[in-house]
């Protein structure tokens, strides 16, 4: 196990750390000054020497803890660095948290606390390790599923062999990934490869894409083209969507295919082709050829070898490594840290159905990066699409890995969801843990119903009577008094500390506190 870091020039702390975490059996190494930690990591060799968390103080005789975290943070991204601090003042949390930390801990702390948080820092780095390699490691496609071993397999089968293949797959399921993976491992690998989407091109275009023409074969045509089999000489031509290739076209293909030569547009010389096809398309071509719109010996010319992809769906113990994968590629194209997903977050992830695949897994990642409002990602902070939506069938835990766990599909759909809180919906027959305020002034005061009642109901004739009187208003107002209660309740059966009523709501930490600043509540820190 690799060794947690702690740097501070108080040997008490440092002695204090050491033994409760040697009690967890949790390995450690002892610095004193920001110096030191540099130079260790510039002499660690082995990996495994290397750390899996840093703990660092911030003030410290010669070294300065967040220009430390700020210069660990640039070199080491994904290294968990948790900041500590006798100085507990607003600057020094901002500063902390801008430069990357994990978590800012607050002197004196509770020492079973801050061996827990050690403890998930450990954890997130242990976890993202191993995913993060393979994905370095492997530029084309990403996948532990079964479903995709079996595709990784295929293509394996296919390394020695220029023969036709047929990709089948949903949109956005990846299936031009597949085209390329199929080329790169084959004996055309150092040809060109040109792909095509038959569908997106207009019928009267697609035949001069394809085949080419030449000078004066109509009206524009100023100069000889050359055409994507012409362009895909030597190596492999993708042909994307098949399925919505326009007929008459359908045989001048099927003529390539079969005779291995082709006239361009307005031309009465063959033209040569030495290409290897793969076609693709995400509908049931038996069913097109049986309508009489696919021409059914170009179906079975294609159809040499059928590799099908499977939907995200299928695949859901993918989607942890794919959403890191998709959030370090578009925080280096934005330049910017990635973000981090919490276990919440990914298991929320790994329950929605994802109709667009690992397209919209990516966008979805993409969109994280640019809106949500931490480094670290809560279930709020999804995108609507994700938090709104209704799991199409419920995914059984074993199929997850250990550090996914599912999220249980609401019983029933409220009207009534607050979109800037984690509350889980509960069948309207069983007593709920949080009363739903249904009298309060303007500023902010509430009482709740009696527990166990039915808050829905109440619920219901407040925003009855706030809509009849003519507000504009009644979402904001209803808003802020369900969170102002949420919030109330949690910090009183924590004793006012902010991080465990954020943990107990299943919220983010910044998100509460910014609540808390928002609504103007009041609340005592960890």
């Amino acid at each position: 196990m690799k060794p947690i870091w702690i740097v501070d020039d108080d040997p008490s702390i440092r002695f204090v750390l050491e033994k409760a975490l040697a009690r967890e059996q949790l390995p450690t190494r002892s610095f004193v000054h920001p110096k030191e930690v540099l130079e260790a990591f510039d002499n660690v060799s082995d990996q495994a020497l290397a750390p899996s968390v840093l703990v660092s103080d911030i003030r410290m005789p010669g070294g300065n803890g967040l220009q430390l975290l700020e210069q660990v943070h640039e070199d080491h991204p994904q290294l968990p660095v948790i900041i500590m601090t006798a100085y507990s003042d607003l600057d020094s949390a901002v500063s902390a948290f801008q430069r990357g930390a994990f978590e800012y801990l607050p002197k004196p702390f509770d020492l079973p606390k801050a061996v827990e948080l050690i403890k998930r820092a450990v954890q997130q780095s242990e976890s993202q390790a191993p995913e993060l390699s393979q994905s370095a490691g492997n530029g084309e496609m990403l996948g532990q599923a079964p479903a995709m071993q079996d595709v990784f397999r295929a293509i394996g089968r296919l390394s020695q062999s220029n023969v036709t293949v047929m990709v089948t797959g949903e949109s956005g399921s990846g299936k031009e990934l597949v085209a390329r993976a199929l080329h790169k491992h084959s004996p055309v690998a150092g040809g060109p490869f040109v792909a095509i989407n038959t569908a997106a091109i207009p019928k009267d275009l697609l035949e001069s894409e394809l085949f080419g023409h030449e000078r004066g074969a109509f009206t524009g045509a100023q100069t000889q083209r050359r055409g994507r089999f012409e362009q895909a000489e030597g190596g492999t031509l993708f042909l994307d969507e098949i399925g919505d290739m326009p007929f008459d076209l359908q045989t001048r293909l099927l003529r390539v295919l079969s005779d291995g030569h082709f006239y361009r547009v307005g031309g009465h010389v063959p033209v040569k082709s030495h290409v290897r096809v793969i076609a693709a398309t995400h509908q049931n071509l038996e069913d097109r050829v049986h309508k009489g719109v696919f021409r059914e010996d170009l179906f079975h010319r294609l159809n040499v070898i059928r590799l099908r992809l499977p939907p995200l769906r299928e695949r859901k113990e993918d989607i942890p490594m794919l959403a890191r994968h998709f959030l370090a590629a578009s925080a280096k194209q934005l330049g910017v840290e990635p973000k981090q997903l919490s276990e919440a977050a990914l298991a929320q992830l790994a329950q929605f159905a994802f109709p667009g695949n690992v397209r919209q897994l990516e966008n979805i990642c993409h969109w994280i990066t640019v809106m949500a409002p931490a480094q670290w990602v809560s279930v709020q902070d999804l995108p609507p699409e994700v938090l709104q939506a209704t799991p199409a069938a419920p995914l059984a835990t074993s199929s997850l890995p250990s550090t996914v766990q599912p999220v249980q599909a609401p019983a029933q759909d409220y009207s009534y969801r607050p979109a800037a809180a984690d509350v889980p919906a509960q069948p309207a027959a069983q007593p709920t843990a949080v009363s739903m305020p249904v009298h309060g002034s303007a500023n902010g005061a509430v009482h709740g119903a009696a527990p166990g009642g039915d808050w829905e109901s109440d619920l219901a004739r407040e925003a009855d009577t706030l809509l009849q009187s003519g507000s504009t208003e009644v979402w904001d107002v209803l808003s802020r008094r369900f969170e102002s209660q949420l919030i109330k309740s949690a910090l009183a059966a924590t004793h006012g500390r902010r991080m465990e009523a954020a943990q107990r709501l299943g919220i983010g930490r910044n998100t509460i506190t910014r609540k808390i600043q928002e609504l103007g509540l009041s609340a005592s820190d960890d």
